[in-house]
């Protein structure tokens, strides 16, 4: 089966995403933009203990379940004040859009063989391949779906820091 894998510290430094996909009930979409989102939330996120992002949100847009951070794209007005409040950056207001974007992995139901995984073919930046065995290099690897397979530096697991 093949999965898809995004190298956060690679996507993370692009200038711009310019990423292509071919999500078709939303022409205009970036399902990588959701992605990096939720990995940043759930990895990257240093979860501070007054969680000033989360504090900031005029609209209460941002919540915080079991330690990590989720967002409501229907409360949030696009002002970018998390962004603005999170000491390490690790909210990036590229993500802050009012429209959601969304990843189906190119589910095998909705297109062929040649359309699938757009996304890998537009990104001049080699952020994201197409696995077809496992990685033999596990380190830092995360499953964050059964289709997709993340490098990202998990800044609390490395430092052991349990919050």
């Amino acid at each position: 089966m093949k999965k898809l894998f995004i190298d956060y510290e690679i996507c993370n430094r692009c200038p711009e995403c310019v990423v292509r996909c071919s999500y078709i009930f939303y022409p205009g979409n970036n399902g990588i933009i959701s992605l990096r989102e939720q990995i940043a939330f759930n990895f990257a996120c240093r979860r501070c203990d007054d969680y000033p992002c989360v504090n900031s949100c005029p609209t209460r847009a941002l919540k915080r379940e079991d330690g990590i951070i989720t967002r409501s794209n229907f409360m949030c007005i696009s002002c970018k004040s998390c962004a603005l409040a999170c000491p390490f950056g690790t909210i990036d207001i590229d993500w802050l859009l009012y429209s959601k974007n969304r990843c189906d992995v190119c589910a095998e139901s909705r297109i062929d063989e040649n359309q699938r995984f757009i996304c890998v073919q537009s990104c001049p930046y080699g952020a994201l391949k197409v696995l077809e065995n496992e990685p033999e290099d596990k380190k830092h690897l995360y499953e964050i779906d059964k289709n997709i397979i993340v490098r990202v530096i998990n800044w609390l697991e490395l430092y052991q820091i349990k919050k």
